[in-house]
């Protein structure tokens, strides 16, 4: 059994205020989540760094039914390949949700730099081995065929959707084994999952152990508080990082907060931060499929308005550093410190705004990547990317041709840090 301990709430960053905004310098091509869109829907991305040339990097985004998009760092379209089909006509099809990177991941055929999905759709993971120099795309599929559902136990449960959702690799440094956290859609769960390669040259995977995460919590007044659902929902995970410097994973709860772990979930989790609606009682209305909240009774945090979501870390050479968190509620970034014996103190934070009145900023924000590293002379101080829920323009639902968008901003990371005072 897991004792779970809760820190005190972050306390307030320096000069409080109104929080700095920076802007893109440029956006990719919008997804719509339409038939004629393919069913597109923007979500998270990772940036794979090319390390013989960095000008020439990729990012990595997932867009569920839409399948895994791969863009260059002017946020042009560099090769999409699709989510696999459903199993039969009445099974769910496949939808990637999230998009994490090994760096040199052993295989049969040698080490390669890789990305890992999880597709919330049929429950696995997808490996894709990345090589820039393939002709046709850099990324290739290299997912052992026989690889199993990560929770499910049969393609019933796969269709009940409650499956492989949020994701974070982690390369442990003591065993030289890589490793996926993989967490469970509606669920509570996480899952340690063991990257293992096979003879032919594909990747399989393992899972070692599961934790559950609490899904109520007992309140300083006596009381005890869910998180307000559609009945049989626990409040999930998604946005999840590890810190390869210490192997402490990161994991949004997304109604709840900021848990702090050991990656290999062998140690008690620590509430870092909770957010602002942590202890609002709420009543859910079938009618309207919405919760109808009580009244706040002053436990939650004061950085982060639910859904936290997409969780990225900027790491510097000298082991300093911050946790970017997304606050989805206000479309604003909370930043810890990355130090755990300074307590992640929040250190923080900003928005991404517009730009220009076609070059929007993001809001709803799920996913983020940040990457402290030179990219060639169009991001030479490093590159943030993040989700947005509301691409800009838009035909709004209601109107004649409605058509909501999503896509993904790039933001120059000097920028951010100038901003953020990092």
């Amino acid at each position: 059994m897991v004792v779970f301990a809760l820190l005190a709430p972050a306390q307030a960053g320096a000069g409080g205020g109104q929080l700095p905004t920076v802007t893109p310098v440029s956006e990719t091509p919008a997804l719509y989540d339409d038939e004629a869109g393919g069913n597109s829907d923007a979500d998270d991305p990772a940036i794979w760094r090319n390390p013989a040339d960095p000008a020439h990097s990729l990012v990595l985004a997932t867009a569920k039914e839409g399948g895994l998009r791969v863009y260059d760092l002017g946020a042009r379209s560099v090769q999409s390949l699709p989510a696999p089909g459903p199993p039969a006509a009445e099974d769910a099809p496949g939808r990637y949700n999230n998009v994490d990177l090994v760096t040199g991941l052993r295989t049969s055929t040698g080490r390669a730099d890789v990305a890992v999905v999880s597709d919330r759709g049929n429950d696995r993971l997808r490996i894709y081995r990345i090589d820039p120099r393939r002709p046709g795309g850099p990324l290739t599929d290299i997912t052992d065929p026989a690889a199993a559902p990560v929770f499910s136990h049969d393609q019933a449960e796969i269709n009940e959707q409650r499956t492989a959702y949020g994701l974070a690799t982690w390369h442990d440094k003591t065993t030289g084994r890589s490793y996926a956290l993989v967490s469970r859609r509606e669920r509570t769960r996480l899952a340690l999952v063991e990257l293992k390669p096979t003879a032919n040259g594909t990747v399989t995977y393992h899972k070692v152990r599961t934790l559950d995460l609490p899904s109520s919590f007992r309140l300083p007044n006596g009381t005890t508080w869910s998180p307000c659902a559609e009945p049989g929902e626990l409040p999930q995970v998604e946005g999840m990082v590890v810190d390869p410097a210490t192997g402490t994973l990161y994991a949004g709860q997304e109604d709840v907060g900021i848990w702090r772990m050991r990656a290999d979930l062998t140690a008690r989790p620590v509430l870092v931060d909770k957010v602002r609606q942590y202890g609002v009682p709420g009543v859910y209305d079938e009618a309207t499929e919405e919760c109808t909240a009580g009244a706040d009774l002053g436990y939650g945090g004061e950085r982060l308005s639910a859904d936290v979501e997409g969780l990225t870390l900027f790491q510097e050479p000298d082991g300093d550093g911050y946790l970017f968190a997304s606050s989805q509620g206000d479309n604003t970034f909370a930043l810890y410190d990355r130090e755990v014996s300074e307590g992640n103190e929040y250190e923080g934070g900003f928005r991404v705004g517009a730009a220009s009145t076609t070059l929007d900023g993001s809001e709803e924000c799920d996913g983020a990547a940040v990457l402290n590293a030179p990219l060639g002379s169009r991001f030479p101080n490093g590159l943030l990317v993040v989700q947005d829920g509301h691409e800009t323009p838009e035909i709004p639902p209601g109107e004649a041709g409605a058509r909501t968008a999503t896509g993904f901003k790039f933001v120059d990371l000097g920028d951010v840090s100038d901003a953020a005072d990092l």
